[in-house]
């Protein structure tokens, strides 16, 4: 009976459709989840498209600062309580869920981003983040949110496709094992700036010219799964999703005054044996205040460096057994970052915000542009300020009280 509805679903409209009837079944249905397996019989399934017209969102100009550094979401623990912004559906209570299989009586702790409230998460590890919602007479029950703020850096955004002309007019290919990161790759080794993704298969390059002319579309509306990834999105039907071919590469030289550093192959997991290097040099600072929003490292032997780029003295090395904590200030005009990982067992890797600084007082001593005080850590954490100096290239941490006195720091020129 499954079997036959999977079917009929699939030529209906293949990914779409299957994908929602099986997290609908996995949700709500947590004695009888629905078989990931038949995912499979798709990809022999003729597509249809499916979509509506499109709804003009701002130019790519009103950039707004990002709650979510995952492809998918799952990091958002922002406070949207509906399914969208412009008229969308009220969301339920998670404490008010119980006949579902997501609530806070099975995740009393706040596990999952879950708790007391009704704002938009991800729970499940779906492409995005959802809720549910009062149930409507055609038996839905729960709706994606279409979260502006919610958007991994480098993301460009959902994009119309029509086809005359397309969004991105490069090289193309298509792949039954398409991934967010398989596109980028393919895109970044043939010279393009930016790599696109639809209808789950489909990869387009392009260049700023072409991104100049796009039309930027609701975000659930690239709603496909990608064929090699079942936890990411590649488009939609006449809906293309652009990346920055920056995401995951393995080196970089960047002198903006802020950025995200990913570790190599992200959204993928990070290979093995990998061996990179950005160096990061914002434009009139002196420090560069740096924060780990993603970090998860597998074990003791793949490791992040953070170095001053001056003298290669180590500021601060992190591993899947030392884990950074809170916002760190590096006052050093020039950081060099460094990830090395071994030959077994990978993982998501991290995402590095930082955003350079202009001056300080530190110990009583101002530090402004053209002066260089060498290795010094300033570390914001839960349970106070305290520094790191360094010693023979070998690091220590001195009390709160040896910290005399630290200014507001000011952010570098055109930096809010």
């Amino acid at each position: 009976m499954h079997s036959c509805f999977f079917c009929f679903v699939c030529l209906v409209g293949r990914n779409k459709l299957l994908w929602r009837y099986w997290r609908k079944r996995s949700r709500n249905e947590a004695e009888e989840p629905a078989d990931p397996k038949m995912l499979l019989l798709c990809p022999f399934l003729p597509l249809v498209l499916v979509g509506g017209l499109p709804t003009i969102y701002p130019p790519l100009q009103r950039q707004v600062p990002s709650e979510c550094f995952k492809v998918n979401g799952a990091d958002y623990r922002g406070i949207q309580n509906q399914t969208s912004l412009r008229n969308g559906r009220p969301c339920l209570y998670w404490d008010q869920t119980h006949q579902h299989a997501y609530n806070t009586e099975k995740y009393p702790n706040g596990e999952l981003g879950l708790g007391n409230h009704n704002y938009c998460r991800n729970p499940d590890g779906d492409v995005q983040p959802w809720c549910y919602v009062s149930e409507t007479e055609e038996g839905v029950y729960w709706k994606y949110c279409d979260i502006p703020t919610c958007q991994m850096p480098g993301y460009m955004g959902c994009f119309l496709d029509s086809g005359n002309p397309l969004a991105l007019a490069g090289s193309s290919g298509t792949s039954t094992k398409l991934t967010v990161q398989v596109c980028i790759r393919f895109c970044r080794k043939k010279g393009y700036q930016y790599a696109g993704v639809e209808a789950g298969y489909a990869c387009f390059c392009g260049n700023e010219s072409d991104m100049r002319k796009n039309r930027r579309v609701s975000a659930v509306e690239c709603d496909q799964v990608c064929f090699g990834k079942s936890s990411e999105l590649c488009g939609g039907d006449g809906r293309i999703g652009i990346y920055d071919v920056a995401v995951g590469a393995c080196e970089g030289d960047d002198n903006n005054t802020s950025g995200v550093i990913y570790s190599p192959e992200f959204p993928d997991d990070y290979g093995a044996e990998s061996n990179c290097t950005w160096n990061v040099r914002p434009v009139g600072c002196v420090g560069v205040e740096v924060h780990f929003k993603i970090f998860e490292i597998r074990d003791r032997n793949d490791r992040v460096e953070l170095r001053d780029g001056h003298t290669h003295r180590i500021l601060a090395q992190f591993d899947g057994h030392h884990k950074p904590e809170g916002v760190m200030i590096l006052l050093t005009d020039y950081l060099l970052l460094t990830f090395q990982s071994d030959e077994i067992f990978q993982a998501q890797g991290f995402a590095l915000w930082y955003h350079g600084v202009k001056s300080f007082t530190v110990q009583g001593h101002g530090l402004a542009q053209n002066e260089h005080l060498d290795g010094l850590v300033l570390s914001t954490l839960a349970d106070g300020l305290t520094t790191n100096h360094f010693h023979n290239n070998e690091p220590f941490t001195p009390s709160i009280g040896e910290l005399a006195s630290l200014s507001r720091k000011k952010p570098c020129q055109e930096c809010l």
